[in-house]
């Protein structure tokens, strides 16, 4: 296998995280210890996640559970687009089109969750 950078599911989440970092610059400063801590600190998780299952690939257990984790922090990364949608810091469009990087990625992980053998 090759390394972790080169996986689809890192490269889309790394991507997304570098969509939110960008995104969240022009966000309120007063929101800047909160929301755009947090969106950053899950988003940015999703990568360090899946480079953690991908270095932990020859034990399966360990393997789903890292990418569970990335699922997870993906999932929450979701919840704090929806705040910025409900706070109208990001437009219909834009949390559509994050919104749909989460999907894609999900689905990545959930892939890889379900056949670990094919990463080992």
């Amino acid at each position: 296998m090759g390394k972790f950078r080169e996986l689809i599911a890192y490269k889309k989440g790394f991507a997304l995280f570098m969509d939110i970092f960008n995104l969240t610059k022009d966000f309120p400063k007063s929101e800047q210890y909160s929301l755009v801590d947090q969106i950053r600190r899950s988003s940015r998780s999703v990568c360090s996640s899946i480079a953690e299952a991908y270095k932990k690939r020859r034990y399966p257990n360990h393997f789903i559970s890292k990418l569970s984790d990335a699922d997870m922090e993906n999932g929450e990364t979701q919840v704090w687009l929806d705040v910025a949608l409900a706070c109208n810091y990001i437009s219909e469009e834009k949390f559509n089109y994050l919104d749909a990087q989460c999907e894609e990625i999900s689905k990545l992980l959930i892939f890889m969750i379900s056949h670990p053998a094919k990463f080992a």
